[in-house]
């Protein structure tokens, strides 16, 4: 019966809607839509605390309008042009029609939008009515009395539920392509451009990205309208380009994308808030470390005072984080610079400008194999950042900054494995262990100087790396041909340390035998106690002469002493470099140097071998 009485309430309602209908159609004034139905009510509490008449519709594809309205066309033109004037609606807004709109949802409880223009609707008894009102409403009340369910039926309960079908939204009405040509006038150089975007990611578009709708625009449109199952006009209406933005917005979903602005720093940017809290300030750094929703993101606000040599020397720096992996394009100019990088867990992307004396950019952090969402909220906080009075103090660095693996508290980028080797020729070439550089993405020299594999012996166990830019060694090896007396003073020079000293240390030991315990002939067996960092190193003799390269230790099942450690002899490696192109410094007989003197030689001829993953 309740259903009845609504029914012949709104039957009334609309009877006298189209009577007011009669004196011209209403319009509204659209003034926003909003992706999502929180935003929209949101920002609709907000309107409506300063206006009157705010309506909120459903958009259809994911989208919510706010309108002002309905009015009569003379006075919404008016109306639009006296709030427009006044700032109090934003400048894009526009009037449309009435169809445009589907659900209403705003104000709460109104189902459909009054009029001002609509009489009101008066309970008149039935018998009074037109014979056509009596008629029809004597239907619906049969109709709804032949649906109600029996006094006696039994009522859902817990144990059987009974599932309610939701009810469809409604259809939006479509513009008329007239219509959708004078809505589409209205939109500004940035909605029109914004458009464009879209129609790109959505692969239908590959022209500039410039807001004039000429043929290639329009056959964009026109083909994304058929690939989405819509008339091909070649002019996209309301309802659609709701549809484009919201299919092109949907991968930003959970990023929560909103302004930051840092006073500290001096910068305001769009940030994925949704996934990253601000954790601290560390000069030159605002940090933003992940919420926990999505692993691995992270972003720094780069923030500091300087000019083209700091400009170069920060570009530097950050290229040694573990944020800014190896594999990835770098671009350094006058005025900035770009970094990207990415491995098998993360992908980054770096931009830093200089202007007046202010270094400032931004680094975001994302896991690796989510491309399409990182690549949008890049290019919303390129777009979006801004720098702002105010930069980072230098001096404002935490205790946890003075850790040597650190960077204003960021952990720096370590190699997988850091080695010794040792330079062969003048060129700079590096003899070290094959072992250590298989498998390596890159190879460095003293984790600054990039190289790369020239040459390999898996049986000998040795490789040649050779520097991509030139560099010329300090001290070259001078290899001994002939071994050294049996229990002979030798020094071992490598890097037990890992690379945390930027000299070799050298570990002295004396030679057990000119063989390997198998008898190997390119074996040299030596008494010192090594490190695997000390791998790849030269093995010096008193006269700072090289009789070998020490080999990784790699007894496979069997457990040998501390102190036993092996080493390919020279006259291998001699034969090994000719092999290679390479003449070699050989030489013969025992020398004798003072320790200083042995341990400048070491410094100058070996070098940190670093693999890189």
């Amino acid at each position: 019966m309740f259903r009845s009485i609504l029914f012949a309430g709104a039957t009334a309602a609309l009877l006298a809607h189209g009577a007011a209908a009669q004196q011209g159609d209403l319009v509204y004034i659209q003034i926003e839509a909003q992706p999502s139905l929180n935003e929209a009510e949101a920002r609709l509490r907000d309107y409506a605390g300063g206006l009157q008449d705010v309506n909120g519709f459903s958009l259809g594809g994911g989208w919510y309008g706010i309108a002002l309205g309905p009015y009569a066309p003379e006075a919404a033109a008016e109306q639009l042009r006296s709030l427009r004037a006044a700032g109090r609606i934003p400048r894009d807004s526009y009037l449309a029609a009435s169809g445009e709109y589907g659900r209403q949802f705003w104000p709460v409880g109104a189902g459909v939008a009054g009029t001002p223009s609509q009489p009101p609707v008066t309970s008149a008894p039935l018998e009074s009515a037109p014979e056509e009102q009596t008629a029809a409403l004597a239907d619906a009340l049969a109709e709804d009395l032949a649906e109600a369910p029996d006094a006696g039926a039994p009522v859902a309960t817990p144990d059987a539920p009974v599932a309610a079908e939701p009810a469809p939204e409604p259809e939006i009405p479509e513009e008329t392509v007239s219509q959708a040509r004078r809505s589409e006038q209205l939109l500004n150089a940035a909605e029109r451009q914004q458009l464009q975007v879209a129609l790109r990611w959505s692969g239908h578009y590959d022209s500039a990205i410039d807001g004039a709708f000429g043929n290639g625009t329009r056959m964009a449109m026109g083909a994304w309208q058929r690939d989405n199952g819509y008339q091909v006009t070649g002019i996209l209406t309301t309802r659609q380009r709701a549809d484009l933005l919201g299919k092109y917005n949907a991968v930003l979903e959970g990023t929560g994308m909103q302004e930051v602005t840092d006073a500290r720093a001096g910068i305001a940017i769009e940030m994925p808030m949704g996934v990253l809290d601000f954790d601290r300030h560390e000069a030159p750094f605002a940090i933003y470390s992940g919420n926990g929703e999505l692993e691995g993101a992270q972003a720094l606000l780069i923030s500091q005072p300087g000019d083209r040599k700091a400009l170069g020397g920060l570009y530097e720096i950050l290229q040694t984080l573990a944020v800014v992996p190896v594999n990835g394009a770098r671009s350094l100019r006058r005025d900035g610079f770009t970094l990207t990088g990415s491995n098998a867990s993360i992908t980054s992307h770096t931009e830093v400008q200089l202007r007046d004396g202010q270094i400032k950019g931004w680094t975001l952090v994302w896991p690796a194999g989510d491309e399409a969402r990182f690549e949008r909220v890049v290019n919303m906080m390129k777009t979006s950042f801004r720098a702002t009075a105010g930069v980072l103090d230098p001096a404002s660095v935490s205790d946890d900054g003075q850790s040597l693996d650190l960077v204003s508290g960021l952990p720096i980028r370590k190699p997988r494995e850091t080695v010794a080797g040792f330079f062969v020729d003048g060129r700079g070439t590096v003899l070290t262990t094959a072992e250590a550089v298989a498998g390596c993405s890159r190879l460095t020299l003293d984790g600054s100087y990039d190289a790369q594999l020239l040459q390999s012996d898996a049986d000998l166990g040795v490789a040649l790396l050779r520097p991509t830019a030139a560099l010329a060694p300090r001290g070259v090896a001078r290899l001994r041909t002939d071994m050294p007396r049996l229990n002979s003073e030798v020094a071992v020079a490598g890097f037990p340390y890992g690379g945390v000293l930027s000299a070799p240390t050298l570990t002295f030991g004396a030679l057990a035998d000119s063989q390997g315990l198998g008898g190997e002939e390119t074996l040299a067996r030596l008494e010192v106690e090594t490190t695997p960092g000390d791998a790849g190193g030269p093995v010096l003799d008193t006269g700072g002469a090289v009789v070998g390269v020490l080999m990784p230790r790699d007894a496979g099942a069997k457990q040998l002493p501390e102190d036993v450690a092996f080493a390919t002899d020279a006259s291998a490696l001699l034969a090994f470099l000719q092999g290679a192109g390479i003449s070699g410094n050989a030489s013969q007989g025992e020398g004798v140097m003072a320790p200083e003197d042995l341990t400048a030689a070491a410094r100058d001829m070996t070098v940190a071998v670093n693999c890189w993953e």
